[in-house]
């Protein structure tokens, strides 16, 4: 229910990536074959020159797993098949497919350089052997590099992109989640005043019946005259009796069947799956350090609360803000145990009304209502600079 499609499209690119590598690295083999076929300078190849063809198409094999290897081999074999004394093939041409790779896997720098590199290397060759300046320079160097400067350019966005969406489908999966949990919560809110309905009404209802019954039976025990209709009436009385008390004990079972969130089917989060709350900020791409001082065992409740405010407050920064750095801290002192989490948000306009947004919404104020509900404390606000941070604190009766 929170985005089908994109996560299938996506096991199915990560279950046949060879495709794609495969096609490119033809595409690769057959460019540069046509143009040692074409031999432009008449040097007359032999059947060896075509194995640098193969070559560098079966590096694109390579591609995804070893980018930066790839682009070196790539930029050592254009530099050795020209050592060979074999006929022009450019050097744009049989390196753009190993920069657009490497770019693509995010190696920018290391696409940069080799292509820099090896148009150095060809222009200082070529300008050394004597050919005009005007035909190197003016003429190849310009259109060599803009083929190379556009396979890093087309190589990063396509990177970027598919970073975008990766974000958008996991921003979209935790306002998914945060919608799950408000049904829930909201669920819980309305069970528990029935509970209360129930316990206060019917509890009070049954509880003065029982009480009246046992008040009749003592009146016959106390009469000395026996009534003529004692039995019935004492069959009557502990039938009565009977019936109340199995009702009050099933009214028990009831109350506690709607105290208990989901029926009590999934155990209360510990803190050590604190990770599984924090894991949506790593996958956005923020750095998290986490650092976790619990001397001792804390009561399951204490642990959950913990757990939701560090999930709620992750949520609300990948979110709400234009953080690149979180830091999460739970520490048990000597009179309490206390939680903060702290993001590095960019204070621009419309982060701060973001973060204005987060403020009056139900996200801070559920964290409170946890704190408050275990007698707590809660702040959240900027901080120096351009820092929020949420800071919780337990007290010790509940934290021992």
């Amino acid at each position: 229910m929170t985005g089908k499609g994109p996560v299938e499209d996506g096991h199915i690119a990560q279950q046949r990536p060879w495709v794609l590598d495969a096609v490119l690295g033809m595409a690769v083999m057959l460019i540069v074959s046509l143009f040692i076929v074409a031999d432009i300078e008449n040097a007359d190849p032999d059947g060896w020159a075509y194995v640098w063809a193969l070559g560098l198409g079966g590096l694109m094999l390579a591609r995804r797993r070893y980018p930066v290897v790839v682009v070196v081999l790539s930029a050592a074999a254009v530099l050795s098949y020209y050592a060979a004394g074999y006929p022009a093939i450019g050097v744009a041409v049989p390196l753009a497919a190993a920069v657009f790779s490497a770019a693509e896997r995010g190696r920018i720098t290391a696409a940069v350089v080799t292509a820099a590199s090896l148009l150095l290397v060809s222009v200082a060759y070529r300008l050394a052997v004597g050919q005009a300046p005007a035909v190197v320079v003016g003429y190849d160097l310009p259109g060599h590099a803009l083929l190379l400067g556009g396979a890093i350019a087309f190589g990063d966005s396509v990177r970027s992109r598919r970073s975008l969406r990766q974000r958008a489908s996991e921003i979209a999966a935790l306002v998914a989640e945060r919608s799950q949990r408000e049904a829930e919560k909201q669920a819980m809110s309305e069970r528990l005043v029935i509970a209360r309905e129930l316990h206060d009404s019917v509890g009070h209802a049954l509880t003065v019946v029982t009480l009246h019954t046992q008040i009749a039976e003592e009146a016959l025990d106390a009469d000395e005259r026996p009534h003529p209709d004692e039995v019935t009436i004492r069959d009557a009385l502990g039938v009565i009796s009977e019936t109340a008390s199995a009702s009050f004990e099933e009214l028990r079972r009831t109350v506690a069947r709607l105290r208990k969130e989901d029926g009590a089917a999934h155990a209360a989060p510990r803190l050590s799956e604190l990770e599984t709350a924090i894991r949506p900020a790593r996958q956005a791409g923020l750095a998290v350090r986490t650092q976790v001082s619990v001397r001792s065992a804390l009561p399951p409740g204490v642990e959950e609360a913990i757990y939701r405010i560090v999930q709620e407050s992750i949520t609300n920064v990948v979110r709400h803000s234009a953080a690149s750095r979180v830091d999460v801290e739970i520490a048990q002192r000597e009179g309490s145990v206390d939680v903060s989490v702290i993001n590095d948000g960019v204070m621009d306009r419309a982060t701060a009304d973001s973060r204005d947004r987060v403020e009056k919404g139900r996200g801070l104020a559920g964290m409170r209502e946890r704190a408050t509900l275990l007698g707590g404390s809660f702040s959240a606000g900027r901080e120096e600079g351009s820092r929020f941070a949420v800071r919780v604190s337990l007290p010790a009766e509940y934290a021992r």
